[in-house]
C-alpha cells in the first residue's frame, strides 16, 4: 500500500511509576491518524466548508494536498491576521496539509494538476456548477485521467435545481432551509455562531468521501458525489419539519419545547451579569432542580401550556439573587442538567476539557489553540496536528508519480 505518512512512535511505557494521566498524555499512538494512511486527496476548496471536510481526512491519516490559487486562499486573510500575515481559523482549519499554488487558467497548472489527479484518491472542490468543466476537468474527463478518483463537489445548492448557481454563504443557506426561523426570539431571529451550514457541510461531505472509499472497496471504481450545504442543514430540519400541517404543533421561537417557550430549557442571567442554562427536560431533572434550590411548589408546573412567560420569569428572579458560581456550586452534587455558559477563556480551562485532553494550547503566537479530533480510538488520545506547510506542486506530483 502507498505511503507517504510518517507517523510518530509510540512513547516508552516502561516506568512502572507515571500515572495513568501521563501514560495518556504521552501515548500519541496513530491509532486515529493511521486510518487512511495512504489515501491522497486534493483539496481544492477555499472558505471553511471543504477545508474543514479536508482537515477531518487529515486528522484520519490521510495526505491532504491544498491546491489555492496564486493569491492564495481568501480565508488566508479572513477577519484578523497573527503576526505571520495568516489569520489563525486560516491555520487552524488547515492544519496538517500541504499547500501549493496553481493558476488552473493556465496551460501549466490545469497539466500539473491532471498529473495530481492521476495519481490521487480523492478530490474535493467548492466551484459552483459548471466551473470544473470550463477549466477542462468535468466528470467525464477525471474520470478518464483516474477511474477510481473520488470526486466529491461541496457547493451552495447543488449542482442543479433553480437555485444551484447561486452564490450564498453560511447565513443564507440556513435562512432558506428554515433554520433560521426557529432562532432567536420573539421578536426577531438571530445569527448563528459558529457558522452551522459551514462546518455540518464540511463534516457531511467528509462522510461521504469516506462512503466513497467504502464502495470503492468493493466495486474498484471512484464515483462522484454531488452534495451541498442547503441540502446539509435542510436536513437537520427534522424538528421544524415534523410540525408542518400539523395544527398546534408548530416549534416557534419562544413558544415551543426547546426553543425557549419552558422554564425548564432555558438560559437564565444571573447577578454577576453572566449566564447559566438549565436542560431539564425530564421530569427527574426538573424535580431535583427544584428541590435542590428549594422550591418544591414548581415541580408540578413543568409541563404548563408554552410560552410559561409566568414560570420563566419566577426562576428569572431566583437566579439573579446570586452569582453564576454560586448557582454552579450550589448544583453541583444534583443531577439535573445545568450548566454555566462558558466564554472560550473558561471552556479552555474547564476540568474536563483538560482532562479529556481535548484542546492543544498554542505553540507560539503564531499558532493557535488547537481543538483535537473529537473522537478517541483504544484509549488512544489523537496526534498533535503539523501546521501546515507551503511546498512545491511539482515536488508533490513528482513523488505522488513514483508510487
Amino acid at each position: 500500500a502507498k505511503s507517504f505518512s510518517s507517523l510518530p512512535a509510540l512513547s516508552p511505557m516502561t516506568a512502572k511509576s507515571l500515572t495513568i494521566s501521563v501514560l495518556l498524555k504521552t501515548r500519541r499512538t496513530a491509532m486515529l491518524d493511521d486510518t487512511l494512511q495512504g489515501c491522497r486527496v486534493l483539496d481544492l476548496s477555499q472558505y471553511l466548508p471543504g477545508p474543514f471536510a479536508t482537515r477531518l481526512l487529515a486528522d484520519l491519516g490521510a495526505e491532504v494536498v491544498k491546491v489555492e490559487p496564486p493569491a492564495g486562499d481568501p480565508m488566508r486573510f479572513f477577519i484578523f491576521l497573527d503576526d505571520d500575515g495568516l489569520s489563525p481559523l486560516y491555520k487552524q482549519v488547515n492544519a496538517g496539509k500541504s499547500v501549493i499554488k496553481l493558476d488552473l487558467k493556465s496551460k501549466s497548472g490545469c497539466d500539473c494538476f491532471a498529473e495530481l489527479v492521476a495519481s490521487a484518491d480523492v478530490l474535493l472542490e467548492s466551484y459552483r456548477p459548471g466551473v470544473m468543466d470550463r477549466l477542462g476537468f468535468s466528470q467525464a474527463q477525471l474520470h478518464a485521467l483516474n477511474p477510481r478518483l473520488i470526486h466529491c463537489a461541496l457547493s451552495g445548492f447543488g449542482q442543479d435545481g433553480p437555485a444551484s448557481h447561486r452564490a450564498g454563504h453560511d447565513l443564507t443557506y440556513m435562512a432558506l432551509s428554515g433554520m433560521l426561523h426557529h432562532t432567536g426570539t420573539v421578536e426577531t431571529p438571530v445569527i448563528p455562531f459558529p457558522p452551522i451550514s459551514d462546518y455540518a457541510g464540511g463534516q457531511h461531505a467528509a462522510s461521504m468521501v469516506l462512503a466513497g472509499l467504502l464502495r470503492r472497496e468493493r466495486t474498484g471504481q471512484g464515483c462522484y458525489i454531488d452534495t451541498s450545504l442547503f441540502e446539509t442543514v435542510l436536513s437537520w430540519q427534522s424538528f421544524g419539519q415534523a410540525g408542518v400541517g400539523r395544527s398546534g404543533r408548530s416549534l416557534e421561537p419562544g413558544h415551543g419545547l426547546i426553543t425557549g417557550g419552558m422554564a425548564c430549557y432555558q438560559i437564565y442571567q444571573t447577578k454577576d451579569q453572566k449566564f447559566v442554562v438549565l436542560g431539564a427536560l425530564e421530569e427527574k431533572f426538573w424535580q431535583a432542580f427544584c428541590l435542590a434550590v428549594d422550591r418544591p411548589e414548581w415541580v408540578g408546573r413543568q409541563y404548563e401550556k408554552t410560552p410559561q412567560a409566568g414560570l420563566i420569569k419566577e426562576l428569572r428572579a431566583l437566579f439573579v439573587k446570586a452569582s453564576r458560581d454560586s448557582w454552579v456550586a450550589l448544583l453541583a452534587g444534583t443531577d439535573c442538567c445545568f450548566e454555566p455558559l462558558l466564554n472560550p477563556d473558561e471552556v479552555t480551562g474547564h476540568p474536563h476539557v483538560q482532562s479529556r485532553q481535548l484542546l492543544e494550547p498554542p505553540l507560539g503566537k503564531a499558532l493557535p489553540a488547537e481543538v483535537r479530533f473529537p473522537a478517541i480510538l483504544n484509549q488512544q488520545i489523537p496526534s498533535n496536528r503539523q501546521p501546515l506547510r507551503e511546498v512545491s506542486a511539482q515536488l508533490i506530483a513528482s513523488r505522488w508519480q513514483e508510487g
